[in-house]
């Protein structure tokens, strides 16, 4: 049993927990993931490390209000106790010492503060794009003000705050300009895909950390499958870092879209804004 020590709520839907698992804080690192189970009858999902604490043992998980699962988890208050949380999975993000652009969207915000935390701690001169459809969706923006970063950029779907627009307007700006190496991005298939494209059309590599739907996390039921390079890959043992110019978008996007209706409606924004060219199917 591991007990929610610290519950804290960032919008209607979109929630941090902070566990008591002593373990798993001395071998969490930036970029891995963890499985959870509320209780005997409940489904395993994944979510990524989006803190932890070696000394004090603890690790901190953001997830989003999407299905029944996420609904029960979000009724837990601090106190309370989950039945299981295995991890860290997944191999962690390789921190080369040179220039990045981290690319968060959403809540894969979660995902991009480890990483550009741990990029900054090992040398590397470090720029963050912070993307939201609204305000009330961007989380962790004071975490990432804190960091030692060479830029901030701020992006809204509705321009409440920060610039007005996605996530590849920056990422083009910083390309153009040459003032980076190599990029991390995680949110939005969608959101990915075109800042995969976007490094494309630059020569600048680009590191994905990939969601798909995942069950047992340990690569046995084959429903995290990506194709890479032409080949099949397991996200929860293979990745979830791949090298986003290899990922077929198209066919994770799809996959993606027959679960998640967000996806949908992230395809039909940046199809907008990118001037067309997402396949991606609801």
């Amino acid at each position: 049993m591991f007990e929610i020590l610290e519950k804290t709520q960032y919008s209607d839907k979109v929630f941090k927990f902070r566990v008591s698992a002593p373990a798993m804080a001395k071998k969490a690192q930036a970029g891995q993931f963890l499985m959870v189970r509320i209780d005997e009858e409940g489904e395993r999902v994944p979510f990524t490390f989006a803190n932890w604490n070696r000394e004090e043992g603890w690790v901190e998980f953001i997830f989003m209000v999407i299905g029944a699962t996420t609904m029960e988890l979000s009724k837990l208050e601090a106190g309370d106790k989950i039945l299981d949380i295995t991890g860290p999975l997944g191999k962690p993000t390789e921190m080369k010492k040179q220039r990045w652009a981290v690319i968060g969207g959403g809540v894969g915000l979660a995902i991009a503060y480890p990483v550009a935390r741990a990029l900054c701690e090992s040398g590397s001169e470090v720029s963050v794009i912070m993307g939201a459809r609204t305000e009330d969706l961007l989380i962790l923006t004071k975490q990432f003000e804190e960091l030692p970063l060479k830029n901030l950029f701020i992006t809204t779907d509705d321009g409440s705050v920060g610039e007005k627009g996605v996530v590849t307007a920056p990422l083009e700006r910083l390309c153009e300009a040459k003032e980076i190496d190599e990029v991390f991005a995680v949110g939005p298939v969608p959101m990915m895909k075109f800042s995969a494209l976007t490094c494309d059309k630059y020569d600048v590599p680009i590191v994905a950390s990939l969601n798909p739907i995942m069950v047992d996390g340990t690569g046995m039921c084959g429903c995290c499958r990506v194709t890479v390079d032409g080949k099949t890959k397991f996200a929860c043992v293979d990745g979830p870092d791949f090298d986003g110019s290899k990922v077929d978008w198209d066919d994770l996007c799809a996959r993606q879209g027959s679960y998640r209706k967000e996806e949908a409606e992230a395809v039909a924004h940046l199809q907008s804004e990118n001037n067309g060219g997402c396949k991606c199917q609801s």
